[in-house]
């Protein structure tokens, strides 16, 4: 079942209207219009030719063989070779047309979805596993290149064939075609009744295929701590539980696919029984010719034959139906946070920040911020503290807009950023984040993110200001040298000053630092990069997010929360002194580490 995991609301999805999906593919194709008219004049020429075929047979049997004669044999014979060769060439340029096409579109699709994410808040990943979005620019665009390159000529191809051979049977005896008619709206029947169950098979595919994968992004991102713990068999088992669930929607694809193709098959003999019988019983009558009985058969057998194609193609088909579902239902997710249409600019920030009667909550109502207000003057340096929960690391996150307020305004220099372009502020506002995010590039490359604007020597002197120098000096090629995923051939204290050199790189006006991201390392590197966070804030605005209260003690003033709620400010000696909630939190903290030197290590 498919309740039974996480991710259930993405994971549902309504029926689907085939047309509507249709239709906006449709607009992928648009750009190569001029190579699909010639797909399509290429394609018409093979319905013409393969329809030939039988004619020619029939005419070599009931003008040449039932005559005795052979004197126009050869040149029947060598037509019918030629329209073979003819359909080998149209054949071949009708894949290469379609496969390029199918990949541009493939290419379009995956850079339209990049794109989308870039502009997605970060809400939009809280609610998305990696996983998920990894399975959608991968799995599901491959699906519809696959049926862009090939399902679509094929499906095309084979309904205009069927077309086609079906005026041809009614040319050559319209008895003989209505007796075979009678029989197709059964099979209509049943084709559309296997369709809808085969679509729902391939959205259970795609929805376990998307668990595993988000399952598998999860535990290889932790493995450390999954062996930490000993939570291989647990895990294993969970695994197990998805790959089952991926083993039964494939079955039941497998299932109604394996009934499809018998089904047509049975259906064509059925018919060809029946027109053998009521066509030979009248080429023995003498009122049909036996070249026109054994003509319609090869149009029979054509007939069926793009049919049991489609029913090869079907799968193609419905996989893309199902993958097209899943990514515009992604495309179609609105974008939260959304710049104005005439932004104002920051031009010379001073650096002065304002929170205003600032109230934010993640989920309706839960407030996490309430009626928060404080005025930051230019250059000053202000650390924010207050227990887990107490909403510390949502007020950085509001200042850079990854999220928008509910109520209230914050501004910069006046300026509410709301006003701004986020680009334009995330160039003046920069954060150290706890959990520095590295590429896997090259030292040079981490500090000025791929940004060709900042030069190497640049670089180099945003590194010698925080300190990061020596230890680059040392690595087997200096700024050259390609970090592994993460970080991994770092120590955290080396990914730190990566961090905080970046941040000088790009210099900006105001500073965020959560002073978490020292926490982990020894005291000695501590103070180290502690030194490197004075250089970064000089002459610049910043707040610092202090968990540990020993490392504020020099900033301007102090603003405690407590419960989302400001409820102190003022500096550190001012708010000892007030013996209140910051009072109580220093002592909790000077208690705990007087505790930890004097107990077991």
């Amino acid at each position: 079942m498919i309740g039974e995991y996480e991710y259930e609301d993405d994971d549902i999805i309504g029926n689907a209207y085939d047309a509507r999906i249709v239709r906006r593919l449709a607009g992928y194709l648009r750009p190569f219009r001029p190579l699909l008219v010639g797909a399509v004049l290429v394609l018409l020429a093979m319905i013409g030719l393969d329809t030939l075929g039988p004619m020619l047979v029939r005419y070599a049997i009931d003008s040449q063989l039932a005559q005795g004669r052979t004197d126009e044999l050869p040149l029947i014979v060598g037509i019918y070779v030629g329209i073979g060769i003819l359909l080998f060439v149209l054949r071949y340029c009708q894949t290469l047309l379609m496969t390029y096409i199918g990949q541009r579109v493939m290419m379009a699709l995956g850079v339209e979805l990049f794109t989308h994410f870039q502009r997605m808040a970060i809400a939009f990943f809280d609610r998305n596993p990696v996983g998920r979005l990894v399975t959608r620019v991968t799995n599901d665009v491959a699906t519809l290149e696959m049926v862009v390159s090939q399902g679509v000529v094929e499906i095309a191809a084979n309904l205009l064939l069927v077309m086609a051979i079906a005026v041809m049977l009614l040319v050559l005896d319209w008895r003989l075609a209505l007796a075979m008619y009678v029989l197709l709206p059964v099979l209509i029947y049943v084709v559309r009744k296997l369709a809808a169950r085969q679509r729902d098979g391939f959205r259970d595919q795609r929805v376990w295929l998307a668990r595993i994968n988000a399952y598998l992004n999860e535990n290889i991102s932790g493995m450390a701590v999954v062996q930490l713990f000993n939570r291989q068999p647990e895990n294993l088992r969970r695994f197990d539980d998805r790959n089952s669930g991926l083993l039964r929607a494939n079955l039941r694809v497998v299932a109604v696919y394996s009934i499809f193709e018998p089904t047509v098959v049975l259906f064509n003999a059925v018919t060809v029984g029946t027109i053998l019988w009521y066509g030979g019983g009248r080429v023995a009558e003498d009122t049909l010719t036996l070249g026109t009985l054994v003509a319609f058969l090869q149009y029979m057998q054509r007939f069926y034959w793009p049919i049991r194609e489609l029913s090869d193609r079907f799968n193609t088909l419905q996989q893309a139906m199902a993958s097209s579902e899943r990514i515009f239902r992604l495309l179609d997710e609105p974008e939260e946070i959304v710049d104005p249409v005439a932004p104002r600019q920051l031009t010379k920030v001073n650096g002065k920040i304002e929170f205003r009667n600032v109230w934010f909550a993640y989920e309706r109502e839960n407030w996490v911020l309430e009626d928060v207000s404080f005025v930051i003057k230019p250059g000053e340096k202000v650390a924010v503290v207050g227990a887990t929960g107490a909403g510390k690391s949502t007020l950085m996150n509001l200042l850079l807009r990854f999220y928008d307020v509910q109520r209230g305004t914050i501004l910069i220099d006046d300026i509410p950023i709301a006003d701004l372009s986020q680009r334009d502020l995330r160039r003046h506002v920069r954060m150290v984040l706890q959990d520095p995010f590295l590429l896997t590039d090259t030292v040079l490359e981490n500090i000025r993110m791929r940004d060709q604007a900042i030069s190497r020597q640049e670089v180099e002197q945003a590194a010698a200001l925080v300190g990061a120098t020596e230890f680059v000096s040392r690595l087997p090629q200096g700024w050259d040298t390609v970090l592994a995923e993460r970080g991994a051939n770092l120590s955290v204290g080396q990914k730190q000053l990566i961090a905080l050199a970046r941040v000088a790189a790009f210099d900006p006006e105001i500073v965020l630092v959560m002073d978490e991201a020292t926490a982990s390392v020894d005291p000695v590197t501590d103070q180290y990069i502690q030194r490197s966070i004075r250089k970064i804030m000089l002459d610049r605005s910043a707040i610092i997010i202090a968990h540990r209260l020993n490392t504020i003690q020099d900033v301007d003033w102090i603003i405690v929360l407590h419960h989302g709620r400001l409820v102190e400010t003022g500096t550190h000696r001012e708010l000892l002194e007030r013996r209140d909630v910051y009072h109580r939190l220093y002592e909790l903290q000077y208690k705990t580490a007087e505790a930890g030197t004097r107990g077991p290590t």
